[in-house]
């Protein structure tokens, strides 16, 4: 059966494509419009043409025969390429300015197109009913050598079922759910089509919006659904408005948890008693490092400001998940606790390292035992050196990708690989830590053979060893643990127990176990003894 639409344009197609199938049918109708040669369409043939092509693409996906991912992607892209064309026929030259319109049941579509005598600074935004789109139409027309440029808008009802919210690659927790319709926005007929500005996208949701998912602007480049150069800068529960620094076919995908968190409200009781008793240690090991008199050339720069780090991360880590549930509905505040956190934990594991070069310096300078007074390095500079390295890596973090703090726990989110800016640090840190600790070990023994092994010095030294190796596995090990929690219940309870003890077993190892440090105890209690009896006995006596 052939269509006459324009002309000499004729469309032939098959009645009912009896003889073709669903797949042979939208073929042939493609190559038939790709084979047209006229520059300028009227509306109607284009709307007919459009018809056709979304009429023949639903008869493949109501095939008994599901096409593969593949198949999808490659007519998706077929039809967006002849969508994009028949568009583009629409444009006319205009001195001035010009716009078409059409609304068909599949497609809804907009073109704009400014000339060289344009009276207006800017077009106004081109609407559909589910989506529209923010445009400098006038300032790229000022860059091109005609002064002339045009924009064409549209919005998809059925497309999502081609390229479907499964083509945006997350982890295997979460599900995938397209919350717009799908749009394409194109420069047809316009020479130079670099932006003078981003393009805002503003969506509807066509689905019911959940507080717990994690929206994400993506726009389609042939094979999947990618987020570079787009990224979300509003939403609330009906809305949500997107910035693009280049145009092309854009949805708005959400991803929700393919499992509902579960409440254990056992585990968060042990949660909240191990993270207070952890806490408790942390300022008593503070204390301790404050106010208690160490051996010469015992250097506390380190451990203090790794409690300091630490202390301040596991209480915010404690408010925000008291309370998550005012916190979360805010993505700014949500955002700059994830933020805070990656930065005091972080700032942790630098110091640990630092600690561990101080270390190797001490070793390395052992045959000097007369200078061990002298100050290695300056606790300002560590200080620059601790902290301003955590905030760099928290900062490019969230510069390269704005949008990986806040997830449901107010922590980084783990899709799109962003969690690395944490784990990635972290992993560095450790294996420096542990490359320092095997050279360390050598150094040691090594000297051992060459000094007595009854100088206090060395011996001093060898006892900072074997305690700076404990708070490596303890302080670094626990992390480690927490890339299995996943899996395993008893794994999670672990590593809960192990992370939140932190400053417990600093606390141990650097302070109650050092015998000088117990004996400084000891007479604190006792003087505290002495005084609470001669109080009482005073009062007795005045009694």
């Amino acid at each position: 059966m052939a269509f006459c639409l324009h002309e000499d344009i004729n469309v032939i197609l098959q009645e009912s494509c009896t003889n073709q199938t669903p797949e042979e049918c939208l073929e042939d109708l493609l190559e038939q419009i790709d084979s047209i040669t006229a520059e300028v369409l009227p509306l109607n043939t284009v709307t007919s043409l459009l018809n056709m092509v979304l009429e023949a693409t639903e008869k493949i996906l109501e095939s008994p025969q599901s096409a593969s991912q593949t198949e999808l992607a490659y007519y998706g892209n077929r039809v967006l390429k002849t969508s994009e064309k028949l568009i583009s026929s629409l444009v006319k030259p205009t001195k001035t300015s010009a716009n078409v319109s059409f609304t068909l049941s599949s497609v809804e579509g907009r073109v704009f197109m400014v000339g060289p005598h344009v009276t207006f600074d800017e077009i106004p935004p081109l609407i559909t009913s589910n989506s529209s789109v923010d445009i400098d139409l006038v300032g790229i027309a000022k860059n091109n050598n005609e002064k002339s440029a045009a924009v064409g808008f549209m919005s998809y009802i059925t497309m999502e079922n081609l390229l479907k919210a499964d083509f945006f690659n997350t982890t295997n927790n979460t599900i995938n759910t397209m919350m717009s319709t799908v749009i394409s926005v194109t420069l047809p007929k316009t020479t130079n089509t670099k932006l003078t500005k981003p393009v805002n996208f503003t969506f509807r949701h066509i689905r019911k919006f959940d507080p717990s998912g994690s929206l994400s602007c993506v726009y389609w480049n042939s094979s999947e659904w990618i987020v570079d150069g787009c990224s979300v800068i509003n939403t609330n529960s009906i809305f949500t408005v997107c910035s693009c620094v280049h145009l092309s076919t854009f949805a708005l995908i959400m991803q929700t948890s393919s499992r509902p968190p579960k409440s254990n409200s056992m585990l968060d009781l042990l949660n909240l008693m191990c993270v207070i008793v952890g806490l408790l240690f942390f300022i008593l090991a503070l204390l301790t490092f404050a106010l208690c008199q160490w051996s010469p050339g015992v250097n506390n720069v380190a451990r203090i400001n790794i409690c300091i780090s630490l202390l301040l991360a596991h209480l915010l880590f404690l408010l925000t998940q008291l309370l998550l549930s005012r916190i979360h509905p805010k993505p700014v505040l949500c955002k700059v606790m994830a933020g805070l956190l990656h930065f005091l934990f972080l700032s942790g594991f630098v110091w640990m390292l630092i600690e561990a070069v101080l270390l190797f310096i001490c070793v390395k300078n052992l045959s000097q035992i007369r200078s061990k007074k002298r100050e290695v390095l300056n606790s300002g500079f560590l200080c620059v050196i601790g902290y301003v390295v955590a905030l760099v890596v928290v900062g490019v973090s969230a510069a390269v990708v704005p949008n990986g703090f806040g997830s449901e726990r107010c922590w980084i989110k783990t899709d799109e690989g962003f969690i690395w800016s944490f784990l990635g640090p972290v992993c560095v840190i450790l294996s420096l830590n542990m490359i320092l600790m095997i050279i360390i070990g050598f150094s040691l023994n090594s000297t051992l053979m060459k000094l007595n092994a009854e100088v206090s010095q060395l011996k001093q030294t060898r006892i900072m060893v074997f305690k700076t190796i404990s708070q490596f596995v303890v302080l670094g090990c626990s992390w480690i643990l927490g890339f299995f929690t996943e899996s395993s219940e008893v794994l999670e309870i672990i590593f809960l127990i192990l992370n939140s003890q932190q400053g417990t077993f600093i606390f141990l190892i650097y302070c109650f176990f050092n015998n000088e440090i117990r004996q400084q105890y000891w007479k604190c209690f006792t003087s505290l003894c002495s005084r609470r009896k001669t109080n009482e006995g005073t009062k007795n006596a005045k009694d």
